[in-house]
C-alpha cells in the first residue's frame, strides 16, 4: 500500500499549498480558476468516455448504479460526512452548498475515478509496484493545489476516501487481477468519465445539482456487465 500512502500525502501537501495561496487570490481569479477546473474535469471525462466499446453498457451501468446509489443514499452519506468534518474542524457548516463540502465531494469522486486508481492499486498490492500510483499522486497533488486554492481545506479530507478505496483494492489485488480484463477496464473507465463530466457540471461549475455520489456503484457494475455478457456469449 506504499503507493496509496504516497497518494494521500500528495493530496494533503497539495491542499495545504492551495489553502496558503487562497488568501492571496482575488475572488474574480478564484472564480475563473474554478471555471477552468470545471471545464478541464468535464473534458477529461469526455476523453475517458470515448474508451467505451459499447455505450449501452455504460448506460446500463449508470442506470443500475443510480438505483443502487439512491437506495444506499451514498451522496447523502458523503455530504453528511463533509458537513461533520467541517463542523469538527471549523466549528460551523453551511451545509451541502458550502465550499468545504463541495471541495470534499468533488475531489473525493475525482481522485477515486479512473483507471490509474484501480490499476495502480492492483500493481501496488500484487507486486509492490507503485509507479502508476506515484504518477497519479503527482497529478492529484497539482489538482489539489488548484482545487484547494478556490474551495478550501475540504479538498484535503478527500484523502480519507482515497485511502479506503485504493487501500481496499490493494488488499484485494490478487483476486481482482485474475478477473479484471481490458474490456472490463475500458467500460469502467468510460463510466468514470461520465461521472467526471457530472462532477464538472455539478460540484465545480454548479450549473445543475447532480447527486454524482449516487452513481458510484456504476463503476463496479460496468465491468460486471462485461463479465456477464462474456459468460453468456460463451
Amino acid at each position: 500500500m506504499t503507493g496509496t500512502f504516497i497518494n494521500v500525502v500528495a493530496i494533503l501537501v497539495g491542499s495545504g499549498i492551495g489553502v496558503l495561496f487562497r488568501s492571496h487570490l482575488p475572488d474574480r481569479l478564484k472564480s475563473t480558476v474554478l471555471s477552468g477546473m470545471g471545464i478541464f474535469t468535464a473534458a477529461v471525462g469526455m476523453q475517458m468516455f470515448l474508451k467505451t466499446d459499447n455505450a449501452l453498457i455504460v448506460l446500463g451501468a449508470l442506470i443500475s448504479g443510480a438505483m443502487l446509489g439512491e437506495w444506499l443514499k451514498i451522496e447523502d452519506w458523503l455530504e453528511r460526512m463533509g458537513i461533520r468534518l467541517e463542523k469538527r474542524f471549523s466549528g460551523n457548516s453551511m451545509g451541502g452548498s458550502s465550499p468545504f463540502v463541495r471541495g470534499f465531494l468533488a475531489a473525493s469522486v475525482l481522485y477515486c475515478t479512473g483507471p490509474m486508481a484501480v490499476l495502480g492499486s492492483i500493481s501496488d498490492g500484487l507486486c509492490g509496484d507503485y509507479l502508476t500510483l506515484s504518477i497519479k499522486s503527482a497529478l492529484d497533488g497539482f489538482l489539489s493545489i488548484a482545487f484547494a486554492s478556490t474551495l478550501g481545506i475540504g479538498v484535503a479530507f478527500s484523502a480519507l476516501p482515497v485511502f479506503v478505496y485504493q487501500g481496499g483494492i490493494s488488499l484485494l489485488a490478487g483476486q481482482l487481477n485474475k478477473i479484471v480484463s481490458t474490456a472490463m477496464m475500458n467500460e469502467m473507465t468510460a463510466t468514470g468519465g461520465v461521472l467526471l463530466i457530472g462532477i464538472g457540471i455539478s460540484s465545480i461549475l454548479e450549473l445543475k445539482k447532480i447527486p454524482v455520489g449516487n452513481f458510484l456503484p456504476a463503476l463496479a457494475i460496468a465491468p460486471a456487465i462485461v463479465h456477464i455478457l462474456r459468460l453468456v456469449a460463451n
